[in-house]
């Protein structure tokens, strides 16, 4: 099996998580802080490229109620975009609570200040590709 992606996608900063070449087990990469769309989209897709990702998973911020708003329509734009220029097939996992599973392992691994800015992205990105390696295990 080839690698998976993870991309959860910012307005700030995106988190980018990648899969052992298992499918089993997810692990962050980096944090990406381009602001032109255009540039992230091309960093994002040498990374695939770079990194043999076979699909890419944008985390997907749903409401608490399961509806879309404009920041998940926002991700699915940006997705199909990607999947244009790459080629890459793209999936979407739901990123409800990520970021706010990720903010508690960093309490719980004492990550504070500057440094806790830096890896909150990946970690996120890490937790959503983890949940979607879970859901589609075989």
């Amino acid at each position: 099996m080839s690698r998976i992606m993870g991309i959860d996608l910012g307005d700030v900063r995106t988190g980018v998580a990648l899969s052992d070449p298992s499918g089993r087990m997810a692990f962050g990469v980096c944090t990406l802080t381009e602001h032109v769309e255009e540039k992230l989209l091309a960093r994002l897709v040498s990374l695939a490229k770079e990194k043999e990702a076979e699909t890419v998973v944008f985390g997907l911020p749903v409401n608490m109620d399961g509806s879309k708003g404009e920041r998940a329509r926002k991700v699915e734009a940006f997705a199909g975009r990607f999947n244009e220029l790459s080629g890459c097939p793209v999936a979407f996992a739901d990123e409800r609570l990520s970021t706010v599973l990720a903010h508690k392992i960093l309490n719980e691994t004492n990550t504070r200040g500057k440094k806790r800015k830096n890896v909150v992205d990946t970690l996120s990105a890490e937790i959503i590709l983890q949940g979607y390696l879970d859901k589609t295990a075989n």
